[in-house]
């Protein structure tokens, strides 16, 4: 049997494991990296490596983009005529705006995009529990569906719009950062005592579960405007904040990154929102819909 082609453009961290990954599969995997020297594990493992970007599209009908943004996978294509009438996967982080800028510009290359997200860290690729989801062309997502299972066994496909696996992954990934600095911070409370981190960490997972017990209704909630249901409100979230502070005097933490949350906080009290519950600071949050009140 014909061994399916692929091309991968961009071997950072996330593109080599995804060429990796097509490798241990079976594939013909053709690599492109504007630093030749960031594919040489590739090819010693099987991959072929091009110096031109144009002779990586044209070695196969699928290709998929892992560079660091759409403006630079753009720029990189800018003079490549070979994308006409082949499949353009992108897996990058982008604003949805740049999604459908580079939506246009894959359309005037006569190429059918996919664009992409990939929701899991590079050794996680090909796990059965990674999940990738898309926007754009439904044909090419039905049609590459095995290719991609490859990369992860969770695919979705949002919709036609481009800009959507943008937008997911920009709602989505707003969790990531705040969480990481609460647990950094805890793992520093700790540390005035002498404790190691990782004696936190089972009990830091049962908080994480309760929290994703709680998401169906923080996003009831918010869907509904009904802001009654959760049981915490945010007067009680406000209340705490001077214990914050005190906790960081006393084991010697800077806290000073929660100034943000706690000044969001009064003016939700200050909105006469106290006794809602915590889920109403999205009507702070939401600029656009305050500027139409």
């Amino acid at each position: 049997m014909t061994k399916k082609s692929v091309t991968v453009l961009g071997t950072g961290s996330m593109g080599s494991a995804l060429a990796a990954a097509f490798l241990a599969a079976g594939y013909r995997t053709h690599v492109w990296n504007r630093s030749r020297d960031r594919t040489a594990a590739l090819v010693a493992a099987g991959a072929t490596a091009h110096l031109e970007i144009a002779d990586a599209v044209a070695a196969s009908p699928v290709v998929i983009s892992c560079l660091t943004s759409f403006d630079a996978t753009r720029d990189s294509l800018r003079d490549t005529d070979q994308l006409a009438g082949r499949d353009l996967i992108t897996l990058n982080s982008a604003t949805p705006s740049q999604a459908n800028e580079f939506a246009r510009f894959a359309q005037d290359k006569r190429a059918r995009l996919l664009a992409g997200a990939i929701k899991n860290v590079p050794s996680a690729v090909g796990d059965p529990n990674t999940l990738l989801y898309f926007g754009g062309d439904r044909e090419v997502f039905d049609t590459q569906a095995a290719t991609l299972r490859v990369l992860g066994g969770e695919l979705e496909f949002l919709g036609a719009e481009p800009d959507l696996a943008a937008l997911y992954e920009s709602a989505v990934g707003a969790t990531l950062l705040p969480a990481l600095l609460g647990f950094f911070e805890g793992a520093a409370i700790l540390a005035a005592r002498g404790l190691p981190a990782s004696t936190m960490v089972p009990y830091s997972v049962k908080w994480l579960q309760m929290i994703e017990s709680l998401l169906p209704v923080l996003a009831g909630e918010i869907d509904d405007k009904d802001y009654t249901r959760l049981g915490s409100s945010v007067e009680l979230f406000h209340a705490a904040a001077a214990d914050d502070l005190a906790l960081g005097a006393e084991t010697g933490v800077d806290m000073s990154w929660h100034a943000p949350m706690h000044e969001l906080l009064s003016r939700a009290v200050a909105d006469g929102r106290g006794a809602q519950s915590v889920t109403a600071v999205i009507e702070l949050l939401s600029t656009r819909q305050r500027s139409t009140l």
